[in-house]
């Protein structure tokens, strides 16, 4: 492959990489804004100001999430025609993000570019091309961090049920909203570290596998690109999924509203700090659900989990595969 050729495909998984984490802002946004925008605690407007600030001080915090993307599912060092791999996993990420968003559909973009660069990575060198440790970390965090911001949901609403049990429930719910402010911001900040750095962990392997770095450190226009594209995505809203998070898996209230911000925070920021990409739909929304579980069982809308759940399930083969037709699509002019 000449030298320009590489150029231009560096340039375009650059471009893709940043459209994808632009569509991630607003497809994302309702994670960390849906509740307190459903309890009033916030405008939507100040709600998306808030979550786009909050967003890109949480990409310029940590790196370790975009370092696991970048050697731990494929070695960039080694995979055959990374370019093309790369570049294809991006058009089967963030076509997948965009089906989804447009029906509402709080899906995981996690699943879908960590899916769809097994599958494009499966299809230009076969099975042996996955790193099976690491790419087996990575979805062992993707299943059980929704498992665990459940479990903590349930049981730190249960908590806060018995504290304020005697409370003034009127009082109580008001000051819960001005607390819901912090919270929001908190769970925009965790949002920031865990899934802005997916996009500088493709850059990253966009750059080894073409010859421009010889290291996984992800570089500061990197880390400040993919940052911006965060925060501006997340400026621009999705109105759909917000809809949908903050009112059509259970009547939102605002203790109920920090119960979840908190817990899915928590777990998200975690994760972050031990390295591991998780998806930020999962747990947010696993977060609500056990909250409402926590709650009032019957008083979750379980047809409405239901559906995300298969959301859930077909996002990985789907965009897997679809990642696979690009690559042999792109094959046929790189």
């Amino acid at each position: 492959m000449e030298f320009d050729s590489i150029l231009i495909l560096t340039i375009l998984v650059v471009i893709g990489a940043l459209a994808f984490d632009f569509i991630n802002g607003f497809h994302d946004t309702a994670n960390a804004i849906a509740t307190s925008v459903s309890t009033k605690a916030l405008t939507p407007r100040k709600a998306i100001l808030l979550a786009a600030v909050m967003n890109f001080v949480g990409a310029m915090t940590f790196t370790g999430v975009a370092k696991t993307i970048t050697k731990d599912i494929v070695d960039p060092f080694t995979l055959q025609n990374g370019s093309v791999v790369i570049l294809a996993a991006l058009i089967a990420a963030i076509a997948w993000n965009l089906i989804t968003w447009y029906y509402g559909i709080p899906s995981s973009s996690s699943h879908a570019i960590i899916g769809s660069i097994a599958g494009a990575a499966i299809a230009a060198a076969g099975f042996e091309a996955l790193h099976y440790s690491g790419f087996l970390k990575i979805i062992y965090g993707l299943l059980l961090s929704p498992i665990l911001a459940f479990a903590v949901g349930f049981v730190f609403y249960h908590a806060i049920k018995r504290i304020f049990k005697n409370a003034n429930l009127t009082k109580t719910n008001n000051n819960f909203r001005k607390v819901q402010v912090i919270t929001a911001a908190f769970q925009a900040y965790s949002h920031g570290t865990n899934d802005a750095q997916k996009a500088m962990g493709i850059i990253t392997m966009a750059l080894i596998a073409n010859g421009y770095t010889d290291s996984t450190d992800i570089q500061l226009w990197v880390q400040v690109s993919c940052a911006l594209a965060m925060g501006l995505g997340t400026s621009v809203g999705g109105w759909k999924i917000i809809k949908t998070v903050g009112g059509k898996i259970m009547k939102i209230r605002p203790v109920n509203g920090v119960s979840a911000d908190l817990t899915g925070a928590s777990v998200i920021l975690g994760a972050s700090v031990l390295g591991i990409p998780v998806s930020t739909t999962h747990v947010i929304t696993s977060s609500i659900l056990g909250v409402g579980a926590s709650h009032r069982l019957r008083g979750v809308k379980w047809g409405t989990a239901k559906t995300m759940l298969i959301t859930w399930c077909i996002t990985l083969p789907i965009s897997a595969t679809l990642a696979a037709l690009s690559y042999f699509v792109l094959n046929l002019f790189f």
